[in-house]
């Protein structure tokens, strides 16, 4: 016996027609690519996103044709992302920080027809539009004042090209297990792997992000994702923020300390998110000004490891709640949010942020163990380290065109890479990546928790940790550091500030300085490539 339900399948484009009809006159705000201000409010939007559903299906856009965008966040990609999906096709969120070769190669992989792209990019798109075959006609995400002269191929500017269509138009219908996105993940060796996310998962997803233990959002908030919409879905706010009716301020191209702080200030933002760099970037300002954050309550901090020196920051110094997150590409994207139940409640100080380095707890749909490398269960005890594994409605079964063939294993439980803990009452802790993980005497040392424990130090901008050859230990850490700007500190001083803090075998053997660190598209430091660098350095100790 079948339930007497109504069929209302999981369609994205009903979060947007629910806030253009329940929110409608709640405020949009976006810092433009030509740099002022724009107020619009999500009725606008539906109406825009119509015009642009509209266009794509004159333009022989059809269900299922996959259609980029190269774009900040600002109200016309939000338009975009409600308008492709609409009609059943598939938006490709292109990251411009990719390498060129790499940007080609996923966009004729993906066979985008149409590109929708924001000033910033359009030189780049003029070197490498002879390599895209597939590509039929650039969308400048503009109107005809700003327009550059341009030799892309049909290049239109945006306000132009909805311009010449109205909004009476239907959204179509079809099954909610239809593809709506697609991001490719850079996480992987050789060339990056499509993750095809459906109507229903990304529904279900956002509805899971905007929970209280998750992000907590609610029509009351003014919520800023500083996490590009080209990393990982947007972390999902492109999507939960409308379904509660919050309301969305985005931050356009400017993404430095002052330009994240004075917006963050004026538009009165609640909750934000992005990954540490950013954080850093605005902690920084803050010390340089004397300034202060007067709205925010909640930051979203994901993408990599928290350092706890920021965690400890926002809430002491500015009585902001951090919620550390973890997920990744294939999760759509979030899977953890270390928010603090009951279990945790009563702890203070030292205690309390022990828990928040924590990744944290999963939501409904999300179900987490961790295995030995024999795929056998380990227990939750916060001690035990295992390969982390993760299945769910959000989740991903395969890749794009079966790149890296079946990624389940006999459970259905995909496996993250990533290296874990998981304690009696849930919460979840990244020790490493598999690949990154230091094997010394037989026993593993954790180069995110050494990384996080350095940037502490008052001098130390950024720090990454490798392993490197020893001929009895096999491996041993390497410190490298990146110091503050005018600072040098000297490797008795950072190893003396981590002495106590961990255990006695786990200090590096040597400390490096660098001017930088290399980083990949997402901001994630490059351990591969660090390694490379120091293939051949010999420790002290060896």
């Amino acid at each position: 016996m079948l339930g007497l339900m109504q069929d209302w399948p999981l369609l994205i484009h009903k979060i947007i027609d629910h806030a253009g009809r329940e929110h409608a006159h709640r405020p949009v705000i976006s810092r433009s690519v030509e740099g002022e201000m724009h107020f619009t409010d999500y009725g606008t939007v539906r109406e825009r996103a119509l015009k642009v559903a509209k266009r794509l299906e004159k333009d022989g856009i059809r269900l299922g044709d996959r259609v980029a965008t190269l774009a900040w966040n600002t109200w016309r990609h939000l338009e975009t992302w409600y308008g492709i999906t609409g009609i059943g096709a598939i938006y490709h969120t292109v990251n411009p920080r990719l390498f060129e070769d790499q940007i080609v190669y996923i966009m004729n992989h993906a066979e985008d027809r149409i590109l929708l792209l924001d000033l910033t990019f359009v030189p780049l798109m003029e070197k490498l539009q002879d390599r895209l075959p597939t590509v039929e006609r650039f969308v400048v995400l503009t109107d005809d004042a700003h327009m550059p002269e341009t030799k892309l191929r049909n290049a239109v500017p945006y306000e132009t090209w909805i311009g010449e269509v109205d909004s009476d138009f239907a959204w179509h219908s079809f099954d909610e297990n239809t593809a709506a996105g697609m991001c490719y993940t850079s996480g992987t060796t050789g060339n990056p792997k499509g993750v095809l996310y459906s109507h229903r998962s990304n529904v279900i997803h956002a509805m899971t992000a905007a929970l209280p233990d998750m992000l907590g959002v609610t029509s009351k908030d003014r919520v800023m994702p500083v996490v590009p919409l080209f990393h990982a879905n947007g972390w999902s706010l492109a999507f939960s923020v409308p379904m509660t009716g919050a309301s969305l301020v985005l931050p356009g191209p400017r993404l430095d300390g002052a330009s994240v702080h004075e917006i963050l200030e004026t538009q009165k933002v609640t909750c934000t998110a992005a990954v540490p760099t950013v954080w850093l970037g605005l902690l920084a300002h803050l010390d340089k000004t004397g300034g202060t954050l007067t709205t925010l309550k909640r930051v979203v901090i994901g993408g990599s490891a928290c350092p706890r020196a920021v965690t400890e920051r926002f809430e002491r110094q500015f009585g902001v709640e951090v919620l550390h997150a973890w997920g990744m590409t294939e999760t759509s994207p979030l899977g953890t949010v270390c928010s603090i139940t009951d279990d945790y409640a009563h702890l203070e100080g030292e205690a309390l942020l022990d828990i928040k380095m924590k990744q944290g707890r999963t939501p409904f749909g999300v179900e987490m163990v961790i295995k030995d490398d024999a795929d056998r269960l380990l227990p939750r005890d916060g001690k035990t380290f295992g390969r982390l594994k993760v299945r769910g409605p959000a989740i991903s079964r395969a890749y794009f065109r079966g790149e890296g063939g079946n990624p389940l294993d006999a459970e259905g439980y995909f496996d993250t890479g990533d290296v874990a803990t998981i304690d009696e009452f849930g919460y979840m802790q990244i020790t490493d990546r598999a690949k990154d993980v230091i094997k010394s005497g037989g026993e593993w040392i954790s180069s995110i928790d050494l990384e996080n424990l350095a940037v502490g130090h008052p001098d130390v901008a950024e720090a990454a940790v490798i392993g490197v050859a020893h001929p009895k230990w096999d491996e041993r850490p390497l410190l490298i550091i990146v110091p503050k700007a005018g600072k040098e500190p000297t490797k008795e001083d950072l190893l003396a500030f981590m002495q106590g803090k961990i255990a006695k075998w786990w200090m590096p053997d040597d400390v490096v300085l660098v001017p930088d660190l290399p980083h990949t598209a997402t901001g994630k430091i490059q351990k591969m490539a660090l390694r490379d660098r120091f293939k051949d350095y010999r420790l002290p100790t060896a």
